[in-house]
């Protein structure tokens, strides 16, 4: 058994796997809000003692016992890692990770002595012999030890720690092929941020941080429509981005129209930044795809939204597809899982 846990701010998802001769099973799966439900979700009154009381509840809830979970991989969120793609000789594993350490000092604004590293293998280098892709990954020591104390309060033996960006890449490789050419853009929206990813088989990884979630999407249309949180919130999961505009039927035909007036705008408007500052970097501006993954991806009319202000293929992606014992009618919104089925793949062995 192995257990990928998601402790995210607003919700705690865990995916349960186990390692099959042609891949992996789906043995379970669960999330619980970490605020009370019907209260107004404040990311800033969230405290340790939330988290730890939300995952003995969603752990009580799937019948798992922290202390007698063997293999266990969870995550950090972008916002408190950096993560860069780095090309480096091919050398074995043992002289990598100190290799990885000089690189670090190269590539990361972190003070060396302070900073948590690790890192992960993508693969040959297309361009260079005898050179590989890592992805080069630093956090504070700080940060690394807050979510290790988190985990053994919980119960916990603290296991493989990941990020959110590469489980989440871990769980498309599992279902998709990258393209030959261009790059895919899988953009995973959370309560608070969203994690931008975009990666291709011949073109640099590149992960950014962007600073608008539902949490924003939320206390927009509260604003805008002069109602409460808890109304606003049940507003956007039932009408979508078409909550905006419900009163003022002409608007509301069309939800790409709305994006000019609420915080869809900026949020397409960081995307779009975001992909042009990937694009003079790399000079590489093919993008064959755009995923919607994280919560945030279930908001009716997101993806057309996006879709049409960007001129690319939007969907939303299922993480569970290829998994063995998988039925789509038992699970809601699979996308919320991307990163807990990553963190589980990468448990049992599957690495992109």
């Amino acid at each position: 058994m192995i257990l990928g846990l998601d402790i995210g701010r607003q919700y705690v998802k865990a995916v349960v796997l186990d390692k099959t001769k042609g891949g992996h099973k789906l043995v379970n799966h669960g999330l619980r809000l970490v605020p009370e439900p019907n209260q107004t979700f404040d990311p800033e009154k969230l405290s340790q003692p939330h988290l730890v009381i939300a995952v003995r509840e969603l752990m009580k809830e799937m019948k798992i016992n922290p202390k007698r979970v063997k293999h266990l991989v969870t995550s950090l969120n972008g916002s408190h890692v950096s993560v860069k793609e780095i090309t480096t000789m091919d050398m074995p594993e043992e002289e990598l990770l100190s290799s990885m350490t000089f690189e670090a000092r190269k590539h990361i604004p972190m003070d060396g002595s302070d900073a948590v590293i690790d890192y992960q293998i993508f693969g040959s280098n297309p361009k260079e012999v005898d050179k590989i892709d890592v992805a080069l990954v630093a956090c504070t020591k700080k940060t690394s030890n807050a979510h290790v104390d988190l985990l053994k309060e919980i119960g916990f033996k603290p296991g493989i720690i990941d990020v959110d960006p590469i489980a989440v890449m871990n769980s498309y490789s599992y279902v998709n092929d990258l393209p030959e050419d261009g790059a895919v853009i899988l953009l995973d929206i959370g309560a608070i941020s969203s994690a931008l990813t975009v990666w291709g088989r011949k073109d640099m990884f590149f992960t950014r941080d962007l600073p608008i979630g539902i949490h924003d999407f939320v206390k927009d249309l509260a604003g805008k429509m002069d109602t409460d949180y808890v109304s606003s919130e049940d507003n956007l999961l039932k009408d979508g981005v078409n909550s905006f505009t419900k009163n003022e039927p002409d608007k509301a035909d069309s939800g790409i129209g709305i994006a000019e007036r609420t915080v869809f705008d900026n949020f397409v408007e960081d995307i779009r930044r975001s992909l042009r500052y990937y694009a003079k970097t790399t000079n590489q501006s093919f993008f064959t795809h755009l995923y919607l993954t994280g919560g945030g991806s279930a908001t009716e009319g997101l993806a057309e939204l996006i879709q049409g202000k960007l001129n690319l293929e939007v969907s939303v992606f299922n993480p569970m597809k290829s998994l063995e014992g998988y039925n789509e009618n038992s699970v809601v919104n699979p996308a919320q899982y991307s990163v807990a089925v990553g963190l589980a793949l990468r448990g049992g062995g599957f690495d992109a």
